[in-house]
């Protein structure tokens, strides 16, 4: 270890001996000398405040966010538009700097706010309960299989591969710690092969996890795939975009179990990729097992109405053998955030948003279907994002298109081995007709490029 001599060391030595440590090196003893940085950390001198500044705002201009570019780069992730009123309220110190309302009668607000939110992701959702939030959409699945794994007792998950990468990662590693294998259901046409889940679901099948849209925008067709995930008793567990909401039926109108989904299209910014907020929500016999804190409503001993946490299964309030979930502050900012923005669209709002994506996500999907080298990789109905298929090296296109100050999308290739030129393009309410047209452009130009590039390779 790295040794400092000041006018600390004699503190540094008291403290040592009082927590029974004779040196630093022993205190980190346990930390492999690999790991270790044996000199002193590479600080440069002290700087005055405004140099430090002008330092900062260097390094952040070397950063490419969603307002210097027109992205149609989703995944999960999406640039909506979020209006004032979100960061007006959320802004407010008696939001803001709340950390958990363990005492009722001064975390009214706090308990209300969870409470709204409750609600949206009920209504939304069509399922009965819901929770005051968690972490994040990946999490929210896996904490729907642990939910599952108690409920039915059963070892085997089944998982379409339309499901989201990041949580089918999250539950394969959820997965592993209470002994549950995880079993891939294949995409055919776009959307999850019924046949091939109709031969995986067995006696043994705790859950089947769905996504709807699918990762690569495929609307799935529920009201096939959900009796055939239940018939031998499994749970069906959905992950929902809650924007297309609007337009497409609830997963409680199929019979799902359980809904989870990504909260940041609900009035959050993309932020470099985070802090976000999860929803659950589920049929109302699976309550004791749901994960995190439900907010409910009751009234005083004069009548008023009032604001309790009704259910606490994460650990910090019960045994920690018996608890559902870790999660510690529960996004809740994040969660008020997506209150107020629902609240901003109203249910005429959220419709008629769903419905701008579907028109201008069905005039993208025709306007590049029509370049050379770009086909779809499926034609199934789609909301706000599809899938192509490039006729060149995907990155060399991505590359070409953001010189010209467009990020074309998302490459499928890592998450799909099957589709190495694949491309995954998002649309929002932000992305205009005109910038389709641009990114067709764009998108035109840089796979001929590429490939009279790759051309030009393969002849030298």
């Amino acid at each position: 270890m790295t040794r400092y001599t000041s006018a600390t060391d004699a503190d540094r030595e008291q403290m040592l001996a009082a927590i029974g440590a004779s040196s630093v090196d022993e205190l980190f003893s346990d930390i492999p000398a690999g790991v270790r940085l044996d000199r002193p950390l590479e600080l440069p001198a002290g700087m005055t405040e405004q140099a430090v500044y002008e330092r900062l705002a260097e390094l952040a201009s070397r950063n490419t966010g969603a307002e210097d570019e027109i992205t149609f780069l989703g995944a999960g992730m999406y640039d909506h538009y979020v209006p004032a009123i979100v960061d007006s309220i959320t802004q407010r110190s008696e939001f803001l700097t709340p950390y958990t309302p363990y005492q009722p009668e001064i975390s009214q607000g706090t308990l209300q706010a969870m409470f709204e939110f409750q609600t949206s992701i009920s209504e939304l959702t069509g399922l009965p309960v819901a929770s005051a939030g968690l972490y994040e959409g990946p999490s929210s699945v896996a904490a729907a299989a642990y939910l599952a794994r108690g409920a039915t007792g059963r070892p085997k998950f089944l998982v379409s591969r339309g499901l989201h990468p990041h949580s089918r990662e999250a539950l394969e590693t959820y997965s592993a710690g209470y002994g549950t294998s995880v079993e891939d259901i294949a995409l055919a046409g776009g959307a999850t092969d019924l046949a091939a889940l109709e031969a995986a679901v067995d006696d043994d099948t705790a859950a089947v996890f769905l996504q709807q849209p699918n990762f690569l925008g495929s609307v799935e067709d529920l009201a096939a795939l959900a009796p055939v995930a239940k018939s031998t008793g499994a749970l069906l567990v959905v992950a929902v975009d809650a924007l297309t909401l609007g337009v497409l039926r609830p997963p409680g109108d199929f019979g799902a179990d359980v809904a989870v989904g990504e909260g940041q299209p609900l009035g959050n910014r993309l932020d470099y990729g985070g802090p976000s907020v999860g929803f659950f929500a589920a049929r109302e016999e699976h309550i004791r097992r749901m994960p995190g804190r439900i907010a409910g409503e009751t009234t005083d001993v004069d009548g008023r109405r009032g604001f309790v946490l009704t259910l606490q299964t994460r650990e910090q309030h019960i045994r920690r053998e018996k608890a559902t979930s870790n999660i510690c502050t529960s996004q809740q900012l994040n969660a008020l955030a997506a209150t107020i923005y629902l609240s901003w669209l109203g249910r005429p709002g959220i419709v008629e948003l769903g419905e701008l994506m579907t028109q201008r996500t069905a005039y993208a999907r025709e306007r590049l279907a029509a370049i050379d080298g770009v086909e779809p990789l499926h034609s199934r109905p789609a909301v706000r994002e599809f899938a192509v298929s490039l006729d060149a090296p995907v990155d060399g296109v991505l590359r070409r298109c953001a010189a010209d100050g467009i990020n074309a999308g998302y490459p499928l290739g890592h998450d799909y081995p099957e589709w190495p030129n694949g491309l995954l393009i998002a649309i929002t309410e932000r992305r205009t007709r005109a910038h389709i047209d641009l990114l067709a452009d764009a998108l035109e130009r840089a796979v001929a490029a590429e490939r009279a590039g790759t051309t030009e390779a393969v002849n030298a």
